[in-house]
């Protein structure tokens, strides 16, 4: 018997990540794009399902480039390393209303703010920040730390993907979309800042802390 023909095609990095029906389409998505990670379905519920997943769940991920400075242990330092970035998320229920953050640690200064966004979780929101961050103190070449109070989503980026359990809907399809572009970045990038876990025990909230406990 003949295998059958993908009619949906899943772009999980490409120019823009989402869900196509023709494969005319999704090469226009993924021509001549470095690290372009994508593949057919038969059924569309066949290709929501392995959008809202991580692709090594269907295919080989090719090798992810050494970040030397991944290192989420924060030392045992006495005091933050300054200057700093620092980021958080606030989530109203589990899942619920989502948003997230970053400040400079030193000042309190708000670089940027993402959401709301509905159907969310903190720790998407927590890495989401994480990666915009780095993306952010890149891109205005500053050789900051970055720090996050959650291990969670610390423990995600070293595995470079969202390892959430939360299943892609009409309401949180616009969060998925923004994972899949943090993953990739991931992929594509390479970075020099040294990443901490947040003392709250000793250092109080983290100063991107939104202040709602």
């Amino acid at each position: 018997m003949s295998k059958k023909k993908a009619a949906y095609y899943v772009v999980w990095r490409g120019i823009q990540p989402g869900i196509y029906d023709s494969w005319d389409v999704c090469e226009a998505q993924v021509k001549g794009q470095q690290g372009a990670v994508y593949k057919g379905f038969e059924t569309l519920a066949e290709a929501e399902k392995a959008f809202a997943d991580v692709p090594e769940n269907y295919i080989v991920r090719k090798p992810k480039a050494d970040n030397s400075q991944l290192s989420t242990d924060n030392g045992h330092l006495s005091t933050p390393i300054l200057p700093a970035l620092a980021v958080d998320a606030a989530c109203s229920g589990n899942p619920g209303v989502m948003e997230f953050r970053g400040v400079i640690a030193d000042t309190g200064t708000e670089v940027f703010h993402r959401g709301p966004f509905n159907g969310g979780t903190n720790n998407i929101g927590e890495f989401l920040a994480i990666v915009l961050g780095l993306a952010y103190l890149k891109q205005n070449n500053l050789p900051w730390a970055l720090y996050s109070d959650s291990k969670t989503a610390l423990s995600w980026l070293k595995k470079g993907h969202a390892d959430t359990k939360l299943e892609w809907n009409v309401t949180n399809q616009d969060l998925f979309f923004m994972l899949r572009k943090a993953e990739q970045w991931l992929h594509d990038n390479t970075w020099t800042t040294p990443i901490y876990k947040w003392d709250t025990k000793q250092w109080g909230e983290i100063p991107a802390d939104f202040g709602r406990k």
